[in-house]
């Protein structure tokens, strides 16, 4: 769906907002700088029910970091909860289409005539998450029991993040379509359903990975999107192909396999999907963190520390001959990797690489690597 863009704020609004929005962290997993925070700012909460937003946030973040890929990366996110009072509770389309509530980012269903589609004000959200000190995807929970969602992949946003999610706070469902939509703005996700009613699809290439007009083998012989899966069995049940229906068309366009969480809530991610997603945090978080400030010359005696995820290769290396001894230590001392007394400055540096089989394609591995240098002196 289209919506069309938010109207600018006005003063009054801007003057409620900027007193407004306490910052809450839930998960704290590193320097904001090297780990991708998620922002969970809540609609339709009033100022008493601020504590229930918080325990929804737990909750739905429980959730959703249990689905993989999210799971087997979890030390890559802090989560953080912006407070957003509401005059009301609840949000407006709830239970009506002529419900309407006052709340603080104006959250509605039934958007462009879609009982489901959960709309926001997009600049209220972009006013709020920048409260946060590095916000990278942003999440809006609504105060509702109701079924929806939606993702805003088009976004522009000055703080950075990587579009915006929205789910209903207490639908059964809700967790699973958070993960759906943030498919879209992290992973960059086609939806893999179809409406019978659009009938054939006749346009450009599209520009999402995981839906192609090319058959299979079209896609393997042009080693195009998704080749180098086809053919391998995906933990959504099936093997990576190229089946008909997709990006809402049921003909014309191909989804890599039958039934992946973004055709079906309750679904894995496909093998194709589950790449796009750990590429999509790796745009923002760092296989590799400096404890140990690289902005500082250190002395060969001291301890140089770093953090890494589980699952991360981690070499040391000293004016670019690797010590080997240090193989996976995230803490070593310069003196024992063989820095000498010599009263010369030299380069320590630390190399890490995320080398999960999940990603594939060359250009996305470049993201699941990083390096850090130290100065190190007498």
């Amino acid at each position: 769906a289209e919506v069309p863009a938010a109207e600018p704020l006005s003063a009054k609004e801007r003057a409620e907002i900027k007193g407004d929005g306490d910052v809450v962290p839930i998960v704290q997993a590193g320097p904001t700088g090297s780990k991708l925070d998620v922002v969970f700012i809540g609609d339709g909460y009033t100022a008493a029910q601020q504590e229930d937003f918080h325990a929804d946030v737990r909750t739905k973040w429980a959730k959703v970091s249990a689905v993989e890929p999210y799971a087997s990366y979890k030390s890559l996110f802090n989560v953080w909860a912006v407070d957003a009072v509401s005059r009301q509770s609840g949000v407006s389309g709830d239970p009506t289409s002529g419900t309407v509530k006052d709340t603080a980012l104006g959250s509605a269903f039934y958007c462009d005539g879609i009982e489901r589609l959960l709309c926001v004000d997009t600049n209220k959200v972009e006013s709020y998450a920048k409260k946060a000190a590095d916000p990278d995807l942003v999440i809006v929970l609504a105060n509702s029991t109701k079924y929806g969602g939606a993702g805003y992949n088009d976004i522009t946003s000055p703080s950075g993040y990587d579009g915006i999610a929205t789910a209903s706070s207490d639908n059964a469902q809700s967790d699973q379509v958070l993960v759906h939509e943030t498919g879209h703005s992290l992973g960059k996700l086609a939806d893999e359903y179809w409406y019978d009613e659009y009938g054939t699809y006749t346009g450009a290439e599209p520009w999402e990975t995981n839906i192609s007009k090319l058959t299979a083998a079209k896609l393997t012989a042009q080693k195009k999107k998704w080749y180098r899966w086809i053919g391998r069995t995906s933990p959504d049940g099936g093997t990576v192909g190229a089946y008909e229906g997709g990006g809402y068309h049921p003909r014309g366009l191909y989804r890599p396999t039958t039934n992946s969480i973004m055709r079906t809530l309750g679904r894995e991610f496909n093998l194709p999907g589950r790449e796009a997603m750990i590429a999509g945090f790796h745009r923002h978080a760092s296989v590799l963190t400096a404890l140990t400030p690289t902005d500082q010359v250190v002395r060969r005696d001291a301890k140089v520390t770093v953090e890494v995820a589980d699952g991360i290769r981690l070499r040391w290396s000293v004016d670019g001959r690797e010590a080997k001894q240090a193989r996976g230590d995230t803490t070593v001392t310069p003196r024992a990797l063989g820095v000498p007394a010599d009263g010369r400055t030299h380069t320590l540096t630390a190399r890490a690489t995320d080398r999960t089989p999940s990603v594939r394609d060359p250009e996305l591995r470049r993201l699941l690597r990083d390096s850090l240098t130290w100065r190190v002196t007498r």
